[in-house]
């Protein structure tokens, strides 16, 4: 029962990033009925794949008739910021069953990864992976749910992606990162890491994306260390 219980925190805590994410899901289904793609191909992106900035860029690539390497090359490039929530989460999943850590890898989003690292970093260890599935789940199912009313809507009401319902995904995305600004390394990171994506934004492949992740880690790692040696 105790796991129950975890499980529904995850889930109830998600809650704020499930309205987030909800508007960004419609307008995917929308989307990719109206880019040659089926309806049970659109839900079975979202099944599958389930990560929400690559499905987007996969059904432009695929509208634009790029070829399979491109359209792999370039969502892998943009999904590689899991590898750093991975190690991020890792000494606290290292232990865990391999019957947790396997679903739990591949439910792994921006979203569910704020939730479930602030709550591991404050100490709350006890019914983590629990916790983690119960987020994961909430996530998964929602973002299945608004695939499949896009969809539906999408067939019905043309132009639906033109309405600027993605703002609500970039509010979530700053309510993620703002809370964990509270040092001034993570707040050059950040600075870094927006200003270098920003001035790099027309290369190819997201890489300008990429690059801003990495000026912001070594900025964040560099003046971390530095703090400590003063300290």
């Amino acid at each position: 029962m105790s796991s129950v219980r975890h499980g529904f925190a995850g889930a109830r805590d998600t809650v704020p990033m499930l309205v987030g994410a909800a508007p960004f899901g419609l307008i995917f289904g929308a989307l990719a009925t109206t880019s040659h793609l089926t309806p049970a191909q659109t839900l079975a992106m979202s099944l599958l794949v389930f990560a929400g900035s690559s499905q987007f860029i996969a059904v432009g690539l695929f509208a634009a008739g790029s070829t399979l390497p491109v359209l792999w090359l370039t969502t892998l490039v943009v999904n590689l910021r899991h590898a750093l929530y991975s190690a991020t989460l890792l000494p606290y999943a290292r232990d865990w069953p391999l019957r947790w850590r396997l679903p739990l890898a591949f439910w792994l989003t921006d979203e569910t990864f704020a939730v479930v690292e602030h709550r591991l970093r404050s100490g709350a260890v006890a019914g983590g992976a629990a916790y983690w599935f119960g987020s994961s789940l909430a996530m998964y199912g929602n973002w299945l749910l608004w695939t499949l009313l896009g969809i539906m809507v999408g067939q019905g009401i043309p132009g639906i992606a033109g309405w600027g319902l993605d703002f609500a995904m970039l509010a979530t995305f700053t309510a993620i990162v703002a809370p964990q600004l509270k040092t001034r390394p993570a707040l050059a990171a950040a600075l870094v890491a927006g200003t270098v994506a920003l001035w790099l934004r027309a290369l190819p492949y997201q890489g300008g994306l990429m690059l801003g992740a990495c000026a912001g880690i070594a900025t964040g790692m560099l003046l971390d260390g530095k703090r400590q040696e003063a300290a």
